[in-house]
């Protein structure tokens, strides 16, 4: 029975090094997985899904109005698929994340999506809220906070390292931008 599996954490803590990981293993044994990744994060550059630890694999991507079910369910007309995985999952619309539950459902195809849970102010993005009500399995990734404690929180900073609160939910952003922290050193940072 195939699941809607989300991995979730901050940042920094190896989520798409995990993804990468994992669709090896698949294709290692001759199984053929699809990758995607949010069109508008081309860290990594377009269309590839990288880590920090510099590994890379080429992705599709998805924008808010792509249809995943119908485009997955068009891969199957073409063959076999074993297993779909996501990055920046926190990117995908309430829809969307719908679309991969039915993926599973009721095209019996494992999907397995990563990304963050809130972002910088401490909200849950759309897409990871609707993967932690909708997810058949909950997966978290752990790092940790320049104190020694699990990093749960993440707080944005300007060029010059000032916190920011107030923003975007989605600026797109590495270790420049975004720093990890425990809720307590989280609050601190933000004055709350």
């Amino acid at each position: 029975m195939a699941k809607l599996y989300f991995n979730y954490s901050t940042m920094n803590a190896g989520k798409s090094t995990l993804l990468l990981q994992a669709a090896h293993n698949y294709e290692e044994r001759g199984m053929s997985v699809y990758r995607l990744t949010a069109a508008f994060d081309d860290r990594a550059g377009k269309g590839k899904i990288g880590s920090r630890i510099g590994f890379a694999r080429e992705a599709d991507t998805f924008s808010p109005d792509d249809d995943l079910y119908a485009r997955i369910e068009g891969l199957l007309a073409k063959g076999d698929l074993a297993c779909v995985f996501i990055d920046e999952a926190q990117f995908l619309t309430p829809d969307q994340v719908w679309q991969l539950a039915r993926v599973a459902d009721d095209l019996g195809v494992p999907v397995m999506a990563y990304g963050l849970r809130v972002d910088f102010r401490g909200e849950l993005f759309p897409g990871s809220a609707t993967l932690l009500a909708l997810a058949d399995s909950l997966r978290e990734a752990r790092t940790i906070c320049h104190c020694g404690r699990k990093a749960t929180m993440v707080v944005r900073q300007d060029e010059n390292g000032n916190v920011l609160t107030e923003g975007a939910q989605v600026q797109i952003g590495g270790n420049e931008t975004y720093v990890s922290l425990c809720r307590k050193h989280w609050r601190a940072a933000v004055g709350a």
